[in-house]
């Protein structure tokens, strides 16, 4: 049997495009000889479409989407994932299913049983949970057609169907195939195909698995989409982060070795230019605008956006204030002269003194604290505010998520931006980032990285003045965010008490500055947002 794995970059809501694509990989397929292609979960909408979903006009176009395409699956067939009406009104509206697409017509439908309400996921809130099971014929193959976590859960207690696995593979199914929107995380490749080979191994028959790729502003699809033999060898891997399109012959192809050969911060660096460059295209954007330091992280991001978008597209604004160094100023020069990018130089000392005069009377008798350093930073954020608004150039925001988890921000300062670009990337991680730009050439001046990192708003200022050394910090950091460990269980794995102590502390009393901030591309396992929802005002347990 021919199977077309089509592994396609949807848009939201643009079901012009979507179904464009769609119908173009099914001719291309028809063309090849292929007896059948495959799409991704929600493939005709868009994933997540969120509450769209509770749109009729929405769901109006993914049905008449749907019939034009089954107009085109004629002598081939096609699964494709797409949302579906519930007929019972006890239940939820929708159901999230797999369609098999046959002789211009919806032949079969498979709906979702496991629907995941964790992290970025909140499926129960649209969909009713399919309770019925059961394999379907494609063209005298028994498959059992499943959705993407109805393979991953072996535990019948997540299921009203129970084991759904278990109870497909009564019937002997001879293929599985499985439709999937599974975010990235850079962590998680070598799980899922352990979930799958482990579905294969159980079932004996072979596994198709198509997995969407493209991303929806915080939410970043990878693609690496998989066709395993009987023995959980893999008879094709489709491309990460780009579109791809492959046609196996699931019985007689020979097996392959997994190319899983990138580095974490290799797959870090594509996923983020992946995320930049779909939020700019899927929103009609063109130019960003950066304010750029001389320090690390701003380098990393503006290098990021020039590589994502185009050097033209990019403006540089340097806002050097009384305390910024000069070997920072020219960090910041010898970056825009390697990368290309547009630049500017707008001064702050005159408006920071402005502010101080202005404020003098308010502030009599008080000396000059953190208040005199968050004013530098509003300023520079109201700069790049305007050039955003005057131009239309979106402001990417360059703060890192060691940053973000203590609170070492301003809010409407050096906070602000459409976009947190390196939100979900450590400090640690950001240095090994740079160094992976440089691979090639120096693109990020060397003095960045290895200068003691410093928000120069006071004189001889720096980090580790403020804050514990950045290694030992993300260590921790980890545990308490993507381990969800309490701190008692984080001074189990052998931290200083005090220390730990401190760094839970400022991660409970940044929250409400999270909570302000942009939308972070996510390329870990629990990033800031929408996957990781905190009460602003709370006691917390140690």
């Amino acid at each position: 049997m021919n199977i077309a794995l089509a592994q396609l970059n949807y848009h939201i809501g643009n079901f012009e495009e979507n179904s464009k694509k769609i119908i173009d990989s099914i001719e291309k397929a028809k063309a090849a000889g292929a007896d059948l292609i495959v799409f991704a979960e929600l493939a005709i909408g868009g994933y997540p479409a969120k509450d769209l979903l509770r749109n009729q006009r929405y769901l109006a176009l993914c049905t008449d989407s749907i019939a034009e395409i089954a107009k085109v699956c004629q002598g081939i067939s096609c699964i494709l994932g797409a949302p579906i009406q519930n007929t019972d009104p006890e239940g939820k509206p929708l159901y999230n299913a797999a369609l098999l697409l046959e002789d211009g017509r919806i032949k079969e439908v498979c709906k979702k049983s496991l629907l995941p309400d964790y992290d970025v996921f909140d499926e129960y809130r649209y969909f009713e949970p399919n309770r019925q099971v059961s394999c379907i014929d494609i063209r005298g193959e028994k498959v059992a057609l499943t959705i993407c976590e109805d393979l991953w859960d072996d535990d019948a207690s997540n299921s009203y169907v129970g084991d759904l696995m278990a109870e497909l593979r009564k019937e002997s199914p001879t293929l599985i195939i499985n439709i999937a929107a599974s975010p990235f995380s850079y962590i998680h490749f070598e799980n899922r195909i352990k979930v799958l080979q482990r579905n294969v191994i159980k079932a004996g028959c072979p596994l198709v698995y198509v997995n969407q790729v493209g991303a929806h502003t915080d939410i970043i699809f990878d693609g690496r989409s998989l066709a395993l033999d009987r023995n959980g060898n893999p008879l094709a891997q489709l491309k990460g982060f780009e579109e791809d399109f492959q046609i196996v012959d699931i019985y007689n192809s020979t097996a392959i070795a997994v190319e899983n050969k990138k580095s974490e911060i290799a797959l870090i660096h594509d996923a983020l230019l992946l995320g930049l460059r779909d939020y700019f295209r899927k929103s009609g954007f063109k130019k960003a605008v950066i304010g750029l330091s001389g320090g690390l992280d701003s380098a990393v991001v503006a290098a990021l956006a020039c590589e994502a978008l185009g050097a033209e597209n990019v403006l540089a604004v340097l806002m050097p204030s009384i305390y910024s160094s000069d070997h920072s100023i020219q960090d910041a020069l010898d970056l825009v002269a390697n990368t290309g990018c547009q630049h500017q130089i707008v001064p702050i000392k005159e408006i920071a003194l402005a502010f101080d005069d202005t404020l003098a009377d308010t502030f009599t008798g008080r000396n000059p604290d953190l208040t005199e350093e968050n004013i530098q930073a509003r300023i520079r954020g109201t700069l790049l505010m305007a050039i955003s608004n005057k131009f239309g150039n979106i402001l990417l925001n360059t703060s890192n998520k060691s940053e973000a988890a203590v609170g070492y921000g301003t809010l409407y300062g050096d906070m602000a931006g459409s976009l947190s670009v390196i939100g979900d990337v450590y400090k640690t991680q950001a240095y090994a980032l740079a160094n992976y730009i440089n691979r090639e050439r120096e693109i990020i001046p060397v003095n960045t990285i290895v200068k003691a990192p410093s928000a120069e708003l006071r004189p001889d200022q720096k980090d580790a003045d403020s804050l514990p050394p950045y290694d030992i910090l993300d260590s921790v950091l980890f545990q308490l965010i993507e381990l969800e460990k309490s701190g008692t269980e984080v001074l189990h794995a052998g931290f200083d008490e005090t220390l730990v102590q401190r760094i839970s502390k400022m991660l409970q009393n940044a929250e409400f500055k999270r909570f302000q901030a942009p939308p972070i591309l996510r390329v870990s396992q629990k990033a800031f947002g929408s996957g990781r929802t905190m009460p602003l005002v709370a006691k917390y347990p140690f």
